[in-house]
């Protein structure tokens, strides 16, 4: 678990990683692939257990094995890293699976819910979970296996218009409007009544087609969260857009 460069939290922690989603402005698969150990190409079928993978194979496929992303940016277990909330004493904000979707249809129950036991062995931290597949909480919540812990926090990332959710009234949940594409219809947000935190970002990294958000789209959205009385959190990559200073608010604050 490494200091995050993420500015709303204090750690990234990723005991799962890996993503099929296959969004064209990702980071993460980028950075995966770079320190991929290409153990994909013919260790086994994803997704991966790492530890079994390790206990099955020779020492040669072990040393393949050991590298930062094993399987590149297919969907990899790393059991070997769920103790380490537990060595950091002091309160954190957690990201949890940065370099992956933890909820993703492909990920199997067991591997979430040893993630949450995991996250409950260390209660003095704040969880701030984020996926792509909202609809796997529901999916969770509707059998009893996602747990209401008061640090636990549950986001979506959506991008545009189309992909809005909407969201339990009984749990701590976030939107990340993270890369932000398209202007956003706020007289229609589908999660506008329940969401309790929202973070904008514009797309990183140098891809020629990306979209850079326009100031008055990041306004309306400011403004329509300042009436329902949601903290906003703006990244430092829109500062070019938005000037200083930035609104970096977080719910627990307010």
């Amino acid at each position: 678990m490494n200091k995050s460069k993420v500015e709303w939290c204090d750690y990234m922690w990723n005991p799962i990683t890996g993503c099929w989603h296959g969004c064209e402005y990702c980071y993460a698969e980028k950075n995966a692939n770079r320190f991929s150990g290409h153990s994909e190409a013919y260790l086994s079928k994803p997704p991966h257990d790492l530890h079994r993978a390790l206990l099955k194979y020779s020492k040669d496929c072990r040393r393949i094995l050991m590298a930062t992303y094993p399987f590149g940016f297919d969907p990899t277990f790393h059991r070997y890293r769920l103790n380490d909330p537990q060595k950091i004493k002091k309160p954190q904000n957690i990201f949890v699976v940065g370099m992956g979707d933890m909820f993703g249809s492909w990920v199997p129950d067991e591997w979430i819910a040893e993630v949450f036991k995991a996250c409950e062995a260390a209660p003095q931290h704040r969880y701030m979970f984020l996926t792509k597949n909202p609809l796997r909480y529901v999916q969770l919540a509707r059998y009893g296996h996602l747990p209401a812990n008061e640090n636990f926090w549950y986001g979506a990332t959506v991008t545009n218009q189309v992909d809005q959710t909407y969201w339990s009234k009984t749990l701590n949940t976030f939107v990340s409007n993270e890369p932000m594409q398209s202007r956003i219809d706020t007289s229609d947000w589908g999660y506008a009544g329940t969401t309790r935190w929202l973070i904008v970002g514009a797309e990183t990294g140098n891809r020629k087609s990306k979209i850079m958000p326009e100031r008055e789209w990041v306004e309306e959205v400011v403004n329509a969260c300042r009436e329902r009385n949601i903290p906003v959190f703006l990244k430092n990559n829109l500062a070019e857009i938005w000037g200083e200073p930035l609104i970096q608010e977080y719910p627990w604050e307010v």
